[in-house]
């Protein structure tokens, strides 16, 4: 059995690479893919000795030996007919952003089992796979927690009563007690500071404003099926319930575990594998603490009140929400606006009148495209 890593070098990678070593040594390592860190993937290399690397930062490849013992690197090119020629048992796809959209189509089609923690590609793509019922071509295991959970809970409780509220929890992040207008001198450091999960500095920010909770209804929509008006978020500091199902017999499902992405993945590795195993104990939770629910205050929390106004209907509003969020994080991360930035730009991005089609993946590519491209003269 082999498995190919997307995003080997980010957290998601590095914890699966652990749980092969530890766990699943039947588990081979055939391909890591890396966006920028050649030190870290070069280290991958020589402990899991794959068949085939690559490097999504060119220029780091431009001199580079593309050759590290019997490891050959490929170039872009290269990959996409690998992906496009061969099929692979296990696939991780982990690269945070749209960009993981150049892979998907392919990755999709060629693997047994795919575990994805990519929303971004999701709430951009997820239409045209929704469509061409690509999610029923391969055994899509979702590693984000609370999608995770869903999938748990709708492949293992057989019931035909009907689903009446599915609930996505959030913990708040690190402000979540604090008024969003009192957040203007917020710093970077103290943005990505989550106070319950490890994550990259993207996703911290996010939790931060609440965003990655949009993006993930988003996306639980197209993985499952699931309409908007039957979705909601809860505030849930301790991160325990990942989601709650509320069903049309009033009886409702909580679906609970240690906030440990381990897990997660751990069940994607033993799901695929279809391997009986006893967990590590560290991952069972040693005792329940008291448990809080509270709505979502528009005051500490407005970007979730557009979310939910924009129309969802047109897949292009999405796609905009997406990337107004990605530019303006990044235009955070380098000191370009304050925090309380990201919520005015991801508004002024969505509202952009700029319909082309997005009938196809590479349409959508195209769509990205042309928006970043528009966003070169963007007035902050």
């Amino acid at each position: 059995m082999n498995i190919n890593i997307y995003g080997s070098t980010g957290v998601i990678g590095r914890k699966t690479l652990s749980l092969i070593d530890k766990n699943f040594p039947e588990i081979k390592v055939n391909l890591l893919c890396a966006k920028s860190n050649l030190n870290l993937l070069t280290q991958q290399i020589k402990k899991y000795q794959p068949k085939y690397a690559f490097l999504y930062d060119h220029e780091k490849n431009i001199n580079f030996n593309y050759k590290i013992g019997k490891t050959k690197f490929l170039n872009i090119n290269e990959l996409q007919s690998y992906l496009i020629s061969s099929k692979s048992n296990l696939s991780l796809l982990a690269i945070s952003g749209y960009k993981s959209l150049y892979f998907l189509e392919n990755i999709i089609q060629n693997t047994d089992n795919l575990g994805i923690v990519s929303k971004e590609a999701i709430v951009s793509g997820g239409h045209i796979f929704r469509k061409k019922n690509y999610f029923k071509k391969t055994n899509i295991f979702p590693i984000d927690s609370e999608h995770f959970s869903l999938y748990e809970l709708f492949n293992k409780v057989n019931t035909n009563i009907n689903i009446k509220k599915v609930i996505l929890t959030a913990s708040g992040g690190p402000f979540y007690k604090r008024k969003f207008n009192t957040l203007d001198n917020v710093k970077f450091n103290k943005a990505i500071k989550h106070p319950k999960w490890k994550m990259g500095y993207k996703n911290s920010i996010d939790s931060a404003t609440l965003v990655n909770k949009c993006l993930e209804l988003a996306e639980a929509h197209y993985l499952f099926d699931i309409p908007f008006n039957k979705m909601k978020i809860l505030i849930h500091p301790e991160a325990l319930v990942h989601s709650i199902v509320e069903f049309d017999n009033c009886v409702s499902q909580l679906n609970l575990f240690k906030n440990d992405m381990n897990i997660p993945i751990l069940n994607f590795l033993l799901n695929s594998n279809k391997k009986n195993q006893s967990i590590n104990s560290q991952l069972f939770m040693k005792k329940y603490t008291n448990l809080k629910f509270e709505d979502v205050r528009m005051e500490i929390f407005p970007i979730y009140s557009y979310f939910n106004k924009i129309n969802k209907k047109k897949p292009q509003n999405l796609i905009k929400f997406n990337i107004g969020n990605e530019f303006a994080v990044n235009l955070f991360k380098n000191g370009k606006i304050k925090y309380t930035d990201i919520y005015r730009i991801i508004k002024k991005i969505t509202s952009l009148n700029l319909y082309s089609p997005v009938n196809t993946i590479k349409d959508i590519i195209h769509y990205h495209e042309e928006i970043e491209y528009k966003l070169q003269d963007f007035k902050i």
